[in-house]
C-alpha cells in the first residue's frame, strides 16, 4: 500500500498508482460485485493523498492532472462499461431499462468519486470551456450516451411512434428516461431541449407531414378536421405521460403547423394553379398577337412581370393569413417551377444564341421569385454540362481518328476550348446575373464533374499537364503572343482548371515528369516562365506540392556552376585531358523522380571521362556518392562513313554500342549483350533503333524488321544522309504512363498509412466509420480517397501490429503503442 511520510513529495506515478487502484475498487463496489467496502482509514488515506498532490509546490502540483484523470475515468467507464451494456440490448424497452440501471449506478459512482476528489475543485479552476469537477460525471454521461450514441434517442423515438400507432408501451419507463436529461441539467432545461426535445419535435413534424399529405388526398374536409382534432388531443395527453410539461405547447404547435398547413396548402394551391394556368394562356395569346396593344412587349418579359405580381399577391396571403406556413412556400415553389419550365422551354436555344439577358437580366426575378432563378440556374448547369460533354466527345473522336487523314480536335485544342467555355459562362455570371451564388454553384458543379473524369483514356489532369508542357517547351505548337500571352494562359490554367482537380497528386506526378524532361534535355523555352508557373501553383495548392519541383530548378542552376568549375579544373590539370567534351548534371535524389538505369560496361573513352569528373567532384565534397544514370545521357559521335562523315546525336547506350564496332567488324547479339551488360529488352530497343528504323547505321543479318538472339550486326560504312548531323531516336517506352500512375498509387498507400496511424495515435480508440471519415478529411487536399483502399490499408496495418480490433466489437480499433 502507498504511504507518504510527512513533508515528503508525492511523485505523480507513485500517487496516481495508489489512487487508480482505489478507483478500481470503487468501480467494482458500484457495479455490485463482491468487494469489501473501503475502511475509514482507507477513506482518509485516499483523500489525504489527493489533497497533498493538489497542494504541493510546482512542479509537483498535480491538481490539473488529477482533474483530467477524473474526467478520463468517467469517459472510460462510460465508453467501456456503460455503452456496451446498453448497445447489446436489441429491444428498445430492454435498452432503456438498462439505461435507467446504468444511470443509477453512475450517480452512485459520481457521489463516491467526488467525495475524495472534492479538494481538486478547490485548488484547480478549469477553463470556461470545461465543466467544474462536480459537473464532470453528468456532462460525460450526457455527451457520450445521449449525444454521440444515437441508439438511445432512436429507441425513445421508436417508442413514441409506436404509441402514435396505437400500441401499448411502458409509459413510466419512457417518462423516467426523459427525466434523466432533466436531472442532468441540474435545474436548467438546455440538455433536455437540445438532446431530446428538438429531435422529438423534428420527428413529430416529419410524422404528421407524411400523415397529413396522405389524409388530405384520401378523406373529405370533415373527416380530415376530425382526424386533426383527435391527433391534437392525443398529443396533449402524451406530453403529460412521458414528456416534460414545457414541451406541451411546442408539440401542439408543431402538429397544428403540419396538419392545418397541409389543408390550407391544398386550398391555396388549387386557386394558385388556376391563376397560373390563366396567366400562361394570356402569355401564349400575347405571343400570337404581338401587334396588339396588350402584347406590345416581348412575351417573356410579359410573363416575368405578371409572375412577379402574382407571386407578391400570394406572398401577402402567406405572410399575413397563413402564419407563413412552409406548405404555402412549397405550393408557390412547385407551381411556379412548372410555369417557369414551360416558359423557358426554349431557354437552351437562347443560351446557344447568346441571348442570355433575356433569362438572367431581370433583377426582380431574383428578388421576388427566387424559385425562378433556381430553375434558370439548373438550366444554366444543364447547358454547361451539355457543351462540355460535346467537347469531350469531339476529343475522343479525334483520338480515335488520329491515324486517318480526318482532322479532329487534338488534346491541346480541347483544353483551350474548355478554358474559353469557362470564360464565356463566367462572363455570363458576372455581367448578367450579378455573380449570383446559384449560377456560380452551377458552373462549379458542371466543371468539377468534367475535370475528374477520363477523356479518350487519359485523365484531364494528364491533358492539362500536356497542354502546359506544350506551352513551356521549345518549339511548342501553342501560338501565344509573347511572354504576356504565355503568362496569361498559364494563369488561366491555374485559376480556372486546377481548382476543380481532386487528384492533385496525379497532376503533380505527371507535371514533375514533364518538367524533368524539359530541364534535363534543355527543352524549356524560358526558365522565368517555369518559375512563374511553379509560383502560381504554389499559391493555389501550397508549398508541399511544389517544393521538389522548385528543387529541380535549383539543381539545374547549380549544375551550370559545376560545369564552369569542371572546365576550370580540366584547364588546371592538362594531364587529365581525355580528348572528349563532357558535361555532367549533378542532381539531388530527393527532388527528382526515379530513373531507370543499369551498370553499363562503358567503353574505355567514356571511362576516362567519368574518372576525371570523379576526381573533380571529390575536391568539392567527400560526403556524397555519385550514381551515374546513363539512360538520360546524350552523346555526339562522329561517324566516318565512306560517302562523308556525319555527326550522330545518340543516347549513351547507343554510343556505347557504336563504339564496340571500332574494334570489331561484326558482332553477334550475344557478344553485344555480354560486352554492354544491358537487359535484353533495352538492348533490343537500341539495336532496333540502329538497324531497323529510318537510320540504318548497322547492317543486320538476317535482314528482318525484328531483333532476335540469332542476329549478327556489322557497321554500315556505306550509310549516308543529306544532313551533316542527325538524331537517332530510341523507340518510346510504352509503360511510362503506367510507371507514373504506379508511383502515385504507391505514394497514396504510404500517405493513407501515415494518416491512419496519425489519427489513431491521437484518438487511441476509434470506430471504423469515424476512422474512415477522419482519413478522408486528412487526405482530400491531396487526392480523392477510395473507401475500399482505406479499408485495405487498415487491414494491412492490423497485420503489421499498428492497430488491433477490440474483442467485443470488431468495428472498434485501438492503437498499438
Amino acid at each position: 500500500m502507498f504511504a507518504a511520510m510527512e513533508g515528503e513529495i508525492i511523485e505523480w506515478d507513485q500517487g496516481w498508482d495508489y489512487i487508480r487502484n482505489s478507483i478500481k475498487k470503487l468501480k467494482r463496489i458500484a457495479e455490485g460485485l463482491r468487494e469489501p467496502s473501503l475502511s475509514g482509514g482507507e477513506y482518509m488515506k485516499l483523500y489525504a493523498t489527493i489533497n497533498d498532490m493538489c497542494t504541493q509546490n510546482s512542479p509537483h502540483n498535480y491538481s490539473q492532472q488529477l482533474y483530467e484523470k477524473y474526467r478520463e475515468t468517467f469517459e472510460e467507464y462510460i465508453s467501456w462499461t456503460v455503452l456496451p451494456c446498453i448497445r447489446e440490448k436489441r429491444d428498445e424497452c430492454r435498452m432503456l431499462w438498462e439505461l435507467l440501471k446504468r444511470w443509477s449506478t453512475h450517480k452512485v459512482m459520481d457521489r463516491r468519486m467526488y467525495r475524495f476528489f472534492s479538494c481538486v475543485d478547490r485548488w484547480y479552476k478549469p477553463p470556461c470551456s470545461l465543466p467544474r469537477l462536480n459537473e464532470v460525471a453528468r456532462v460525460c454521461f450526457q455527451d457520450l450516451v445521449y449525444r454521440e450514441d444515437a441508439s438511445v434517442r432512436n429507441a425513445v423515438f421508436s417508442l413514441i411512434r409506436r404509441v402514435r400507432e396505437g400500441e401499448e408501451i411502458d409509459k413510466a419507463l419512457l417518462k423516467n428516461v426523459v427525466d434523466i436529461l432533466v436531472e442532468i441539467g441540474m435545474g436548467k432545461m438546455d440538455a433536455y431541449e437540445e438532446d431530446l426535445e428538438a429531435h422529438i419535435l423534428t420527428d413529430t413534424g416529419e410524422y404528421y407531414l407524411c400523415r397529413g399529405s396522405r389524409w388530405i388526398l384520401e378523406d373529405s374536409y370533415t373527416e380530415y378536421i376530425m382526424k386533426v382534432e383527435e391527433c391534437l388531443k392525443r398529443e396533449r395527453d402524451r406530453v403529460s405521460q412521458y414528456l416534460h410539461s414545457s414541451s406541451k405547447q411546442k408539440l401542439v404547435e408543431k402538429v397544428q403547423h403540419e396538419l392545418f398547413g397541409a389543408l390550407e396548402n391544398l386550398l391555396v394551391k388549387q386557386q394558385l394553379t388556376a391563376e397560373l394556368t390563366s396567366l400562361l394562356q394570356q402569355v401564349e395569346d400575347a405571343a400570337r398577337n404581338l401587334a396588339s396593344s396588350e402584347g406590345a412587349g416581348m412575351p417573356e418579359q410579359l410573363l416575368v412581370r405578371k409572375l412577379i405580381k402574382l407571386h407578391e399577391k400570394y406572398m401577402v396571403y402567406v405572410n399575413g393569413c397563413s402564419k407563413n406556413y412552409h406548405h404555402f412556400h412549397m405550393a408557390l415553389s412547385e407551381d411556379l417551377e412548372v410555369v417557369l419550365n414551360e416558359a423557358i422551354s426554349g431557354g437552351l436555344a437562347w443560351l446557344r444564341e447568346g441571348q442570355v439577358n433575356d433569362i438572367l437580366g431581370t433583377d426582380r426575378l431574383d428578388q421576388k421569385v427566387p424559385q425562378g432563378f433556381e430553375a434558370v440556374a439548373n438550366l444554366f448547369k444543364e447547358h454547361d454540362t451539355a457543351e462540355v460533354t460535346t467537347l469531350v466527345q469531339q476529343a475522343e473522336k479525334a483520338a480515335s481518328n488520329r491515324a486517318s487523314n480526318e482532322t479532329g480536335m487534338q488534346e491541346q485544342l480541347f483544353i483551350r476550348y474548355i478554358i474559353k467555355l469557362h470564360d464565356k459562362y463566367l462572363a455570363y455570371i458576372n455581367d448578367c446575373s450579378r455573380n449570383h451564388f446559384l449560377f456560380c454553384k452551377a458552373l462549379n458543379e458542371a466543371f468539377e464533374v468534367f475535370c475528374n473524369k477520363a477523356v479518350s483514356g487519359s485523365s484531364v489532369a494528364e491533358l492539362i499537364v500536356a497542354f502546359c508542357d506544350n506551352i513551356l517547351q521549345k518549339g511548342g505548337s501553342e501560338n501565344l503572343s509573347g511572354d504576356q500571352g504565355i503568362e496569361e494562359m498559364l494563369e488561366k490554367v491555374v485559376r480556372i482548371l486546377l481548382p476543380y482537380i481532386s487528384d492533385k497528386d496525379l497532376f503533380v506526378a505527371f507535371y514533375r515528369k514533364r518538367l524533368a524532361h524539359r530541364l534535363l534535355f534543355d527543352r524549356s523555352a524560358n526558365m522565368n516562365h517555369e518559375m512563374s508557373f511553379l509560383s502560381m501553383l504554389k499559391q493555389e495548392w501550397g508549398g508541399h506540392f511544389t517544393s521538389k519541383m522548385e528543387g529541380m530548378v535549383t539543381d539545374l542552376t547549380l549544375a551550370q556552376e559545376n560545369k564552369k568549375s569542371f572546365e576550370e579544373y580540366l584547364c588546371s590539370n592538362p594531364n587529365l585531358n581525355h580528348g572528349m567534351d563532357l558535361t555532367v548534371t549533378v542532381l539531388k535524389t530527393g527532388f527528382w523522380t526515379s530513373f531507370k538505369s543499369f551498370d553499363l560496361n562503358l567503353p574505355t573513352e567514356m571511362v576516362k571521362c567519368i574518372e576525371a569528373f570523379k576526381g573533380f567532384y571529390e575536391t568539392r565534397t567527400k560526403y556524397r556518392r555519385l550514381t551515374w544514370i546513363y539512360s538520360l545521357g546524350t552523346c555526339y559521335v562522329n561517324g566516318q562513313f565512306k560517302p562523308k562523315d556525319i555527326e550522330l546525336l545518340v543516347s549513351t547506350y547507343q554510343a556505347a554500342l557504336l563504339l564496340l564496332f571500332n574494334n570489331a567488324e561484326r558482332l553477334s547479339y550475344s557478344e553485344i549483350l555480354t560486352q554492354l551488360n544491358l537487359p535484353q529488352d533495352d538492348l533490343v530497343r537500341i539495336l532496333h533503333s540502329m538497324s531497323c528504323a529510318n537510320y540504318k547505321i548497322l547492317v543486320k543479318e538476317p535482314n528482318t524488321t525484328t531483333i532476335s538472339p540469332n542476329d549478327s550486326f556489322a557497321f554500315n560504312s556505306n550509310f549516308t544522309d543529306k544532313r551533316r548531323r542527325i538524331k537517332i531516336p530510341l523507340p518510346p517506352v510504352n509503360d511510362a504512363r503506367k510507371e507514373v500512375i504506379g508511383d502515385v498509387d504507391k505514394d497514396r498507400r504510404y500517405a493513407t498509412d501515415a494518416a491512419i496511424v496519425r489519427i489513431m495515435k491521437t484518438q487511441k480508440v476509434l470506430g471504423y466509420q469515424q476512422l474512415v471519415m477522419e482519413c478522408v478529411e486528412q487526405l482530400r487536399h491531396m487526392f480523392k480517397p477510395d473507401i475500399k483502399a482505406i479499408k485495405k490499408r487498415i487491414e494491412d496495418l492490423i497485420t503489421r501490429d499498428y492497430l488491433k480490433r477490440e474483442e467485443e466489437n470488431k468495428n472498434i480499433f485501438r492503437y498499438v503503442a
